[in-house]
């Protein structure tokens, strides 16, 4: 039986490369995008199995209008991949209050308006899966990501109490956590704050010499069979990461932090009282 899923962020990117590999399966696929005119070639092909909206996540009576108009055109959501948002690059010293709040805007809250939009449509039917697209950098951080790396902790919070207070409605959630894909995330569609500091050169340079690595950046085209997978399965996990980059990190990450509760487990029990 074919699915209906809802796709944010579907002009470019992972949000269309995973709406086009739904399609041509036989899913039928609800693809938003601040310009629809992205998602033409996908309409001339796929007819009436795509059904591209336009849809800014910032605006959140319009985010809850488009998630009822997808149920009334399909029937039903059974799968949202909640994918839009942007990278913002930059100090945190150097970011500017309205990048700051931009950054939290689109990620967090436009990431929180969506899943309030679907969850009455999944309650009613007693089912569904919302995947929302995070990063590694949800889970651990690297500088000149200062604000990214917080929207992304944020989601990281939201998507899984999510998926505590749902689990008894039969709706999963799944955090996939990607590290850096040859994507448009860190070219045209990323934002810079500005680098005036002398002071952070040096960090700026580390960073722009793990960026010119190839090997850092993973194939986008590689995720397209791990996303069908997930969405197919019956036992989906809390969450994904996708690339070695990732995986490597954040094994070596969590493995550290367990050795920190473990060698201050003492203090943090005397730290109860009783």
């Amino acid at each position: 039986m074919s699915k209906i899923v809802f796709i944010t962020g579907a002009s470019k990117g992972f949000g269309k490369l995973w709406a086009e590999a739904l399609l041509e399966r036989g899913d039928k696929v609800a693809a938003t995008a601040r310009n629809t005119s992205a998602l033409q070639d996908l309409k001339d092909k796929y007819g009436d199995s795509i059904l591209p909206l336009q849809l800014d996540v910032n605006n959140r009576s319009e985010v809850f209008e488009v998630a009822e108009q997808v149920e009334k055109h399909f029937g039903r959501i059974d799968v949202l991949i909640n994918n839009a948002g942007f990278g913002l690059f930059g100090t945190t010293e150097e970011t500017t209050e309205q990048q700051a709040r931009e950054q939290m805007e689109t990620n967090f809250f436009g990431s929180l308006w969506v899943a309030q939009a679907v969850l009455p449509i999944m309650r009613k039917q007693k089912s569904g899966h919302i995947i929302q697209i995070s990063s590694f950098l949800g889970l651990t951080t690297i500088p000149l990501l200062g604000l990214y790396n917080a929207s992304k902790f944020a989601v990281e919070g939201l998507i899984e109490t999510i998926g505590s207070e749902t689990a008894h409605l039969g709706i999963k959630t799944t955090l996939i956590e990607p590290n850096g894909f040859a994507t448009d995330w860190a070219g045209a569609s990323a934002v810079q704050t500005s680098s005036d500091i002398a002071d952070y050169n040096p960090v700026r340079a580390a960073f722009a010499e793990t960026g010119d690595n190839p090997d850092t950046w993973g194939k986008p085209e590689a995720t397209v069979e791990p996303v069908l997978n997930l969405i197919d399965n019956q036992n989906p996990p809390q969450r994904l990461l996708f690339g070695k980059i990732a995986y490597h990190v954040i094994n070596e990450v969590y493995t550290k932090r367990l050795n920190d509760i473990q060698n201050w487990k003492e203090v943090s029990i005397a730290a109860h009282g009783h």
